[in-house]
């Protein structure tokens, strides 16, 4: 088996490797040239940061006790989050909705499968392309990033959403059909309860997630610190650039940490509560001394 496993790797990664050889023609030589320019770029143009982004703006007049709040890095980061924060709550709203039409244990096969023909189309388009759109149709601004990014969240959320309505035992379902439960009330009673961690560890990943594209999505207008980074790009001030990017990096780390955290509350043991390794360690100096007490 093990052989096996390490025998399909080796085709896989002969087979992406062949195909990528045949995607840069063998000219190999450009990504040497490629790394050794990006280290040029990087050394002149890039360090040291230039923290001046987070220093208050000359207009309009800071009027904060802290400089800090009044910062290109603070106000287009705090515009980042609130995006992300609409767009993950009204997204997951839409999406719960969505998906308990589009699960095939929930409702017949002619509601599912356009409900599920509508999440495909939503969820074909990537974020940025949304945001394109509703820029060319409302204007630039954070509204165009809200709807951007709400629309590719229900699209994104509406699939896992239902796949894991789908993979939920049935005798529940039948027990609530049993009772004379309507689909509705099957829906809000049963299936949301019953799946409740997942869809709380989906809506972390899917706040996570959005904070990261709202980065991108403001490069074209929609608003958040993209809209920042644009601008400098525009006027080649790199590394105020990579300031923000740091900045951006360690934003989405604490938010990764505070979702692993969160989710660690909704693990399938319930309150069960996982050793640490200095319990275990102690565990084991008790079994050796016992163990020697009794030689």
């Amino acid at each position: 088996m093990k052989y096996r496993l390490f025998g399909i790797i080796f085709i896989l990664f002969f087979l992406a490797w062949q195909t990528l050889d045949g995607l840069v023609e063998g000219n190999w030589g450009r990504l040497e040239g490629g790394l050794s320019n990006l280290a040029v770029f990087f050394e002149e143009s890039m360090w040291p940061p230039n923290w001046s982004v987070l220093e208050a703006r000359s207009y309009p007049v800071c009027e904060q006790e802290i400089e800090f709040f009044c910062s290109v890095g603070y106000l287009g980061m705090m515009e980042t989050l609130k995006i992300a924060f609409v767009s993950t709550i009204l997204g997951f709203i839409g999406a719960i909705s969505l998906s308990s039409l589009a699960a095939r244990n929930l409702m017949p096969l002619y509601i599912s499968l356009p409900v599920r023909i509508f999440l495909s189309a939503v969820r074909s388009l990537p974020s940025l392309i949304w945001a394109i759109l509703f820029v060319i149709v409302i204007g630039f601004g954070p509204l165009s990033g809200v709807l951007a990014m709400t629309f590719y969240t229900i699209g994104y959320l509406g699939k896992l959403q239902y796949e894991v309505f789908e993979g939920m035992a049935n005798d529940p379902l039948e027990a609530g059909r049993a009772m004379g439960l309507s689909r509705p009330s099957i829906v809000f009673n049963i299936v949301i309860p019953e799946n409740s961690n997942h869809l709380l560890s989906q809506i972390m990943f899917m706040f996570e997630y959005n904070v990261r594209h709202g980065t991108v999505i403001g490069i074209v207008g929609a608003g958040g610190i993209g809209y920042y980074i644009n601008t400098y790009l525009k006027f080649l001030q790199y590394d105020k650039v990579f300031a923000l990017l740091i900045l951006i990096f360690i934003v989405v780390v604490l938010i990764d940490l505070l979702s692993l955290a969160v989710r660690s509350f909704v693990n399938e043991e319930g309150d069960v509560r996982k050793p640490t390794w200095l319990n275990m360690l102690l565990k084991a100096r008790k079994k050796k001394s016992k163990s020697g007490d009794v030689a």
